[in-house]
């Protein structure tokens, strides 16, 4: 399973020495109808378990999912790590929105992932904030974001830095985080704060079922979800 980098590692010891707190005025008590999917194309995806590779795993699920979704949800799709570059400064920015938050999407999410392929790193932290920063800049209220990675950042940044940092600026992003096929200690450390700081929902997924049942959760309302305050040093 990959790994972050030792620098990362050093810079992200001291977040995980925190305070827990829930302020009064900080819950998700309303739904958001603006969803995008941020999902792992990396290079581990093309890995095999339960007989089928992680990323048709991954397809079949969005099939299953889609139609799940409300029609008066605006939803979208970015990608990251579908591209392959030797230099890693471009690799580390191998993230696009596929298909922009919008009314009735469904089909052409399904359809263009059927398209792609895994091939690159795992630039999580870069693909949030291109998520935040850009393709939800337009929207007002509550956006949820769902992140579906097998692994951690790989690019020398903290999406637990960032979740954090966010949080001290804003409070419409909610971040759900579902880790499939993640072993590694450091790694579900950094995805489980991504998602708590932001009053999102983190779960593992080690099997193909275990995966919808995570998927099936998360477009599932929840009410008075408190966000969990990581204060770092």
């Amino acid at each position: 399973m990959k790994k972050f980098l030792l620098s990362l590692v050093i810079i992200a010891i001291p977040v995980f020495a925190y305070e827990v707190f829930s302020p009064d005025n900080y819950s998700y008590t309303s739904i958001s109808n603006k969803l995008l999917f941020v999902v792992d194309f990396s290079n581990s995806m093309s890995e095999y378990l339960e007989s089928q590779t992680k990323v048709n795993q991954i397809k079949d699920l969005m099939n299953r999912i889609l139609p799940q979704i409300s029609s008066d949800t605006e939803i979208g799709l970015r990608v990251y790590g579908h591209t392959c570059n030797p230099i890693a400064f471009n690799a580390c920015r191998s993230s696009e929105l596929i298909v922009p938050l919008g009314f009735n999407n469904s089909n052409k999410i399904a359809s263009e992932l059927k398209h792609l392929r895994p091939r690159g790193m795992t630039p999580i932290t870069y693909s949030l904030k291109q998520a935040v920063n850009k393709d939800l800049s337009k929207f007002d209220g509550i956006k949820h974001i769902i992140l579906l990675t097998d692994g951690g950042e790989n690019c020398d940044e903290s999406p637990c830095n960032y979740a954090i940092d966010l949080m001290k600026k804003r409070r419409d992003i909610k971040i759900d985080v579902i880790a499939f096929d993640v072993s590694d200690d450091d790694d579900l450390a950094q995805l489980k704060c991504t998602a708590d700081v932001t009053g999102g929902v983190f779960n593992e997924a080690h099997t193909k079922a275990q995966l919808f049942h995570s998927m099936e959760d998360m477009i599932t309302p929840h009410k008075n979800v408190e966000a969990v305050i990581y204060k770092g040093e």
